[in-house]
């Protein structure tokens, strides 16, 4: 069991979805939007750095996934989003999480084949994959695409791991490190 907390900050609404992740199979467990009131960006900063630590520290997750910044056209609302994901990434460390960080493109790749996709097809899919009877709100499904892509990549990084040895026309896997005698080390 796996616990992965995916995180879509922002400096408004910052999404949040966990799910549990065993192998190739994922479980959605829950997700939801921190609202951030109006007022000064240092208090809204708390707000988000406050409800994730009460998040981990409810769900005990294993690591975070945090959506990376995308390039703005203002440059100040850039600036905002990346001080909600320091808040966000703070929470995660300050929690003992490993934490990983996606670009969004790379994060609808995973998920929906497409890194261009709209975010209607990130819905769609998160719905599909983690078997939900309804979408998420729209920075909750970015969330748990977010956990979701983050899943993948440690799928992907276990298979890769255990190396395939192909003799005599056979696949044999071997333990990482080992050659096929099963004494050395590559």
């Amino acid at each position: 069991m796996t616990l992965i907390l995916g995180i879509d900050p922002g400096s408004r609404k910052t999404g949040f979805g966990l799910i549990d992740s065993v192998g190739a199979k994922t479980e959605y467990i829950t997700s939801g939007i921190i609202r951030l009131p109006e007022g000064p960006l240092p208090e809204r900063l708390k707000i988000i750095f406050d409800s994730l630590s009460t998040i981990i520290e409810q769900y005990h997750p294993v690591s975070m996934a945090v959506e990376d910044i995308f390039f703005a056209r203002d440059p100040r609302a850039a600036l905002k989003l990346g001080q909600a994901r320091g808040a966000a990434i703070v929470a995660g460390v300050n929690g003992g999480l490993a934490v990983a960080e996606y670009a969004a493109r790379s994060v609808k790749q995973s998920v929906v084949g497409n890194g261009a996709a709209t975010k209607e097809q990130v819905q769609y899919m998160v719905t599909r994959l983690l078997h939900l009877p309804s979408a998420p709100a729209e920075d909750a499904a970015d969330a748990l695409a977010v956990a979701l892509c983050h899943a993948r990549t440690l799928v992907t990084t276990a298979n890769m791991a255990t190396r395939i040895h192909y003799s005599r026309g056979r696949m044999k896997s071997l333990p990482a490190g080992q050659d096929k005698q099963g004494g050395g080390i590559k």
